[in-house]
């Protein structure tokens, strides 16, 4: 009979930031896809304040996987502990604990400790299974640091906004027209190519060529978690440009009365300019235009999608 062994891995880093300030970080999961690279989504499921259940999207080992986690957490201690309801890999399980401790008023220890479970069978897969955890562990510690010893400046790097119009159409349609991004490229004025890859149902992995405003022609990839149910789309672009660290977008489509709100929601982290520590108010303009503007144009090409087609229906009734 195959067995299993625990394995107990420990990680650390030190902080220049106040241990309050990294605990806060550690603690609210939903802002990770905007400070953790391989981190798409966080789905906050429950949270009472102490108890976090949550749902989260990264890419591992160059695709996209998914696990429910449990999380309980103390403020007071500064310490979280954490368990995978249903590991990604192939772990039987996976567990841990984050915890930091103060060395200095504004310098900090940030500590992951991991507890897994793994087959014993091969010792080429143990250690290419603990291998990978080591990589992420100390590369999630890294980010978190680097974002950490910001905390001063974040504000300023940070960077939120919406835009929206109102469809006299059914959400089916809207939602129609935003998930069908590989239809975009002579749709969508700055959209020239979209080559889509959905080897998971609701999973899209997206490569495009956009220009915007005569611009040059830029190459993205984007990851999409599409929930059909509830009419939503969650993004976040895996090779973001400058002046962009990191970017996420939410796409909703809201019943309302007998016709339909559609938004277009944006997170974005901006590089910090090394002329001034900060996000320039310029980038930060830059930005709100562009994306903005891409943004209501997708929007009302939706709208105008949906209300087409209810239209042509009336009239041919």
């Amino acid at each position: 009979m195959v067995g299993e062994r625990v394995h107990r891995r420990t990680y650390s880093v030190d902080v220049a930031a106040p241990a309050g300030v990294v605990y806060g970080l550690i603690a609210d999961t939903t802002q990770w896809p905007l400070f953790l690279t391989s981190t798409i989504h966080v789905e906050r499921l429950d949270f009472d304040g102490v108890r976090d259940r949550f749902h989260t999207w990264a890419e591992v080992n160059g695709s996209v996987k998914s696990w429910l986690s449990h999380r309980t957490l103390d403020a007071g201690a500064r310490r979280i502990d954490f368990h995978q309801e249903a590991p990604a890999g192939p772990a039987p399980s996976l567990g841990g604990r984050w915890t930091v401790e103060a060395t200095a008023p504004d310098r900090s220890r940030l500590v992951l400790d991991h507890e897994l479970t793994v087959a014993d069978t091969r010792p080429e897969d143990t250690a290419r299974m603990l291998q990978a955890t080591d990589t992420t562990s100390t590369t999630e510690l890294d980010r978190l640091k680097a974002t950490a010893e910001r905390w001063d400046r974040l504000d300023a790097l940070l960077l939120s906004f919406e835009e929206s119009v109102h469809v006299k159409g059914p959400a089916e349609l809207v939602y129609d027209f935003l998930c069908g991004i590989a239809d975009w490229p002579g749709r969508v004025p700055h959209v020239l190519r979209a080559e889509v890859t959905e080897e998971q149902p609701g999973v899209q992995v997206v490569r495009t060529e956009t220009r915007s405003a005569g611009g040059p022609v830029r190459t993205a990839e984007t990851v999409r978690i599409c929930f059909p149910h509830a009419f939503r789309i969650v993004s976040k672009e895996t090779t973001p440009g400058e002046p962009l660290q990191a970017h996420t977008t939410e796409w909703s489509v809201l019943p309302d009365e007998n016709d339909v709100t559609v938004c277009a929601q944006h997170q974005v982290l901006l590089h910090e300019d090394p002329r001034t520590r900060t996000g320039t108010a310029a980038a930060r303009a830059h930005v709100r235009d562009l994306l903005g503007g891409q943004s209501n144009t997708v929007l009302n090409l939706a709208k105008r999608h949906a209300e087409t087609a209810i239209r042509t229906l009336r009239t041919g009734s």
